[in-house]
């Protein structure tokens, strides 16, 4: 196991307009840049301060919606500064209350294959399919061992955005075995809803049909964005994921699959998930270790 370790600078305060305080972690990607956003915004939540219309974590900063005749944005930033000096070391007692989700994939699937194959004029690679392209760049002997990689472990989700329910997430490794791929050299002007794609580091599920960059590895049975709410995972809601979430990305086959296509169909089916409490230091001291803990508990 090798140990992440990333020394984080000050944090970056900027205004937007009347109505929004913007606040940069890093300019880099990381488990504890994104730790670190989630603590901050997890403790504003809490604090439930008059004026604060919206909260909104990304991958290695966060945005903040104010009500200006309410909350001064400058007495808002001052709130956040004092949450950050209070719980820049991510502590040992900071601890994050979350999901932890079993998201299925038919990896190597029909139905994104042969969407990649409609584009490989705009591809790194022509002559090889994304998973094949993948697994060469990231030193893989083959698609398998590298299906194997991305099924292995969990992600957590960082943000959700883009389109309405798309969560980037983060595979929780340490840095030298993260899985990163470019994006396509020219987006591709379609692409199957519930595709499983992988741009640098992050894993997504396209929610809906439409253009992408993303380098294509599978599909998802069952949606992440429901208009409908005809599933009882979206009950409260036409999103699935949240900010926070974390998510394995677990191999199935052909037949799996259709079985949950059934269900999904039928409108019963519905999410494993399981309710956690998240260390962020824990994790960072031996991720393997937490990794093995959340999947045992999701699965028992």
């Amino acid at each position: 196991m090798v140990p992440t370790e990333v020394t984080l600078p000050q944090a970056r305060y900027e205004f937007g307009a009347d109505e929004y305080v913007f606040v940069e972690i890093d300019q880099a990607m990381s488990l504890e840049a994104n730790f670190k956003a989630m603590a901050i915004t997890s403790a504003l939540r809490e604090k439930k301060i008059d004026g604060v219309v919206d909260i909104c974590p990304s991958n290695a900063s966060y945005m903040i919606r104010v009500d200006p005749d309410r909350l001064h944005p400058m007495d808002l930033v001052n709130e956040l500064r004092a949450i950050e000096e209070a719980g820049t070391g991510l502590s040992a007692d900071q601890a994050l209350a979350t999901r932890v989700v079993d998201v299925p994939v038919l990896y190597n699937d029909p139905w994104t294959r042969e969407t990649l194959l409609r584009f490989r004029d705009r591809h790194q690679d022509p002559d090889a399919t994304d998973l094949e392209y993948a697994a060469r760049i990231n030193g893989f002997d083959g698609v398998e061992p590298l299906i194997t990689a991305l099924s292995g472990a969990p992600y957590i989700v960082t943000m959700i955005g883009f389109v309405p329910g798309l969560p980037f997430s983060y595979q929780m490794v340490p840095r030298d075995r993260q899985i990163e791929v470019p994006k396509y050299v020219r987006p591709r002007t379609d692409t199957p809803e519930r595709s499983f794609g992988y741009g640098g580091a992050f894993a997504v599920v396209y929610p809906v049909r439409g253009a992408g960059g993303y380098q294509l590895f599978g599909i998802a049975p069952a949606p992440v964005f429901d208009l409908s709410q005809r599933l009882p995972d979206f009950a409260s809601g036409i999103v699935f994921p949240r900010p926070g979430d974390i998510l394995r990305y677990r191999a199935i086959d052909m037949t799996e699959y259709e079985e949950l296509r059934a269900e999904v169909e039928a409108g019963t089916f519905e999410y494993r998930t399981r309710d956690v409490e998240f260390r962020p230091s824990e994790f960072l001291n031996d991720p393997d270790a937490v990794n093995r803990d959340l999947l045992e508990v999701l699965y028992q």
